[in-house]
């Protein structure tokens, strides 16, 4: 199968494999995916540094992959992981998706699980993996 990479990008929803719950979204370059197949891990390609990065590679709550989806377009995957710590999110929440947005403002809706502080050495306001 030929993946739709889009600038040589790919989005990848990462959802817990056991819960189903949508943990975050990052983007893979083809090398990044053959990387994700070769170890099963999750690997990224960070727009923002521009080299590749494996999940957890700093906090050490990294992913392990249980099924790779693709959708009918095949230009965005859906990958099933496994967490292994207690969040994504590099301000301490399981899922990156902790805040719910309404009319009146956003809303926090999860608990901190763990003190980004302690996790990456630094404050959270930082990009961090």
């Amino acid at each position: 199968m030929e993946l739709k990479y889009q600038d040589g990008l790919i989005p990848a929803i990462i959802q817990d494999h056991r819960s189903g719950k949508v943990l975050m979204l990052g983007y893979m370059n083809q090398e990044a995916y053959q990387q994700t197949l070769k170890t099963g891990y999750v690997t990224f390609f960070s727009r923002s540094r521009q080299k590749l990065w494996v999940k957890g590679e700093t906090s050490g709550h990294r992913l392990h992959v249980h099924e790779i989806r693709v959708d009918c377009d095949q230009d965005a995957l859906l990958i099933q992981a496994d967490l292994r710590g207690p969040g994504v999110c590099h301000l301490g929440y399981k899922s990156c998706f902790f805040r719910k947005l309404t009319g009146k403002g956003e809303e926090i809706i999860l608990e901190r699980e763990f003190d980004p502080a302690k996790v990456y050495g630094r404050g959270p306001q930082e990009n961090q993996t």
